[in-house]
């Protein structure tokens, strides 16, 4: 009879969440190493003392575990999928049939239970993501699910919570400058890697709380390539040191708040020219260049004990020349990753549905390849069922064998341990899942160290005859324009009327038109802010409103909402600045810095070519 976990031996979120939020909101939490290596994985106090449970030790003995479980159990924990609805057992009616249509089932804990997964991802595009409340009682809904039906094993609820650029959670949970953000922090300040830990150390504690015990973050890609279109300011920086010391900052942090850290995309993503998400990247560094710029920050990571890493969908003849991507490459994922760099914890494959891992084999293929190539965890298949059946048959054809599956569960499993999944409830039932929420999600504390990081970040690049700090006192009337992206989870506007919001918040008259009104309304500003976002060589609107506003004669303070690299592919204006993303908390730290509220001390951690030097930053 397979092995049950019952609900009262199994941590559910909830009462995962109740601990991490007593605890886990105010440590600070000292590094931890790879299972078997010099100390034990996991959280170790900020003396240095090893943590209480040893390294390879799961509660629930989980080798006695994987001998009770069926093949199709064991496979199963090889799965993290995705799954529509904001409920584990009662989603929207749209939610149930795109669940019916794909899986075969209605609700999320009826596929947990008809495929026995080891994990469920969220996205917003799924629905999964609505409140941190909702997210929580998602969370202890699935995880209950998952309690009473096969082996008993607990989920990984994973997301990408990497902040700036790209969040799944949204307000009022805490919403925290991203990773170039985070490498702007000028290392001769001191601390950058202390507030980059403090950034994961909250955005951990807040997803542990809704029940997410995974994160896909952070991103160890060394961006060498101005044009990535994939990486871009989702990575530290373009030096690889730097990179490094903020990749093991935050691995520390977000798994000293009981958090599962993922470096990616391994072996990496950032210089290449070609999304994965719809193509197949090639990477055309030599051997030498890869150990020079793209292994430093993987080998922190691997170093500070990071839980997972993640592959890349992408070619790198270097380092393979079969011409197959790096999810399915032995040579990198056992060759290097295992064997050079000495990783001993989970290996998560990039999402199987995206075109760069499905362009050379069919997806019946791509699940059984991943895990020859070394892989243990399989990313939201196109078609789980599918993907499930093609293991299965793998494993009963011999192509794979039952000890290489519980290779993988067994490395599941202890990472499920060491992150608190399992364990014995001999207390009175901890607080509930909302009361967790409450007491860690958006809290004052949280929303005041995301501020005071944000403001370390942002980057004055030029400043002309001194134009700034503009002086609220005198009322100035300001004009702010330019672009309005999309805005990105929980942002409570697009960034014009949130950037003029936080101005005339400090004293300032500003308003926000959009491009097509600016210039005849720019005569008799005080200056114009032109908010720019990812502008393309060569000529452009954006460039064209830009050239158009300097002809006014009025003042032009250029704000890079998103990639610093803008200036260089505009005229020069009166004053630059970059801010990296355009979230709230930045764009307030930008208004403090416009006015002088705030002294700016951010550093460029990218060249900007014909432009700006690698650690260029003014201050007043």
């Amino acid at each position: 009879m397979p092995y049950q976990a019952s609900r009262r031996t199994l941590l559910t979120a909830a009462a995962v969440a109740a601990v991490t939020a007593a605890g886990a909101v105010t440590a600070a939490v000292g590094p931890s190493r790879t299972p078997g290596g010099p100390a034990p994985h996991g959280p170790v106090p900020d003396d240095g003392r090893p943590g209480d449970r040893p390294p390879g030790r799961a509660p629930g003995r989980p080798r006695e575990t994987m001998a009770r479980m069926s093949l199709a159990e064991l496979v199963g924990q090889l799965f993290v999928s995705r799954a529509y609805g904001h409920s584990a057992t009662d989603p929207a009616p749209e939610d149930a049939e795109r669940n019916q249509a794909l899986f075969g089932v209605r609700t999320a804990a009826e596929l947990v239970a008809r495929y026995h997964l080891g994990g469920i991802v969220y996205f917003g595009w799924a629905h999964n993501t609505r409140t941190p409340h909702q997210i929580a009682e998602l969370s202890a809904g699935l995880q209950k699910a998952a309690a009473d039906s096969g082996a008993g094993i607990p989920l990984l609820l994973s997301t990408d919570q990497e902040h700036g650029a790209v969040a799944r959670v949204g307000k009022p949970a805490t919403l925290l400058p991203g990773a170039m953000a985070l490498g702007a922090m000028a290392p001769e300040s001191g601390g950058a890697a202390a507030e980059a830990r403090r950034a994961a150390r909250v955005a951990g504690a807040e997803l542990a709380a809704m029940g997410i015990r995974h994160n896909y973050a952070p991103v160890a890609d060394v961006n060498v390539d101005p044009a990535n279109p994939v990486i871009g300011v989702r990575s530290f920086g373009a030096d690889p040191r730097a990179v490094a010391a903020l990749v093991a900052a935050q691995v520390r942090g977000y798994q000293g708040a009981g958090v599962a850290a993922t470096v990616k995309h391994f072996p990496g993503h950032g210089d290449t020219g070609t999304d994965s998400h719809v193509g197949l990247p090639l990477m055309k560094h030599t051997r030498a260049q890869w150990e020079e710029l793209d292994e430093p920050p993987f080998r922190a990571a691997v170093e500070a004990g990071v839980d997972v890493v993640m592959t890349a969908h992408i070619v790198f003849p270097a380092l393979d020349p079969s011409g197959d991507p790096a999810t399915l490459s032995r040579p990198i994922v056992t060759g290097i990753l295992r064997e050079r760099l000495g990783f001993r914890g989970v290996v998560v494959t990039d999402a199987l549905d995206m075109a760069g891992v499905r362009q050379k084999y069919g997806d019946d293929r791509v699940p059984v390849l991943a895990l020859k190539a070394g892989c243990d965890q399989l990313l939201n298949p196109p078609d789980l069922g599918l993907a499930h059946r093609s293991v299965l048959a793998a494993v009963e054809s011999g192509e794979l064998t039952r000890a290489r599956i519980e290779e993988s569960v067994l490395r599941i499993l202890e990472l499920k341990a060491r992150r608190g999944l399992f364990g014995e409830v001999t207390a009175p039932a901890p607080a509930s899942a909302g009361a967790a929420v409450d007491a860690a999600v958006g809290i004052p504390a949280h929303l005041a160290a995301a501020d005071e990081i944000a403001g370390r970040t942002t980057t004055l690049l030029a400043n002309a005859a001194k134009l700034l700090p503009l002086d609220p006192a005198a009322r100035p009337l300001l004009l702010v324009t330019g672009s309005d992206p999309v805005s990105p989870t929980g942002t409570t506007g697009p960034p014009t009327a949130v950037l003029a919001r936080e101005l005339s918040a400090l004293g300032c008259r500003a308003t926000a038109l959009p491009p097509a009104r600016a210039v005849a309304a720019a005569p008799g500003n005080a200056a114009v802010l032109v908010c720019t976002y990812n502008v393309p060589e060569g000529a452009s609107p954006q460039r064209d409103l830009v050239t158009e506003l300097l002809a006014t004669g009025v003042p032009v303070v250029l704000v890079a909402i998103r990639n610093p690299y803008d200036p260089a592919r505009l005229p020069s204006c009166a004053a630059e600045l970059a801010t990296y993303t355009w979230t709230d908390v930045e764009l307030r730290a930008a208004a403090r810095v416009l006015t002088g509220a705030l002294r700016p001390t951010g550093r460029l951690p990218v060249p900007v070519p014909g432009r700006y030097p690698l650690g260029h930053g003014l201050t007043y």
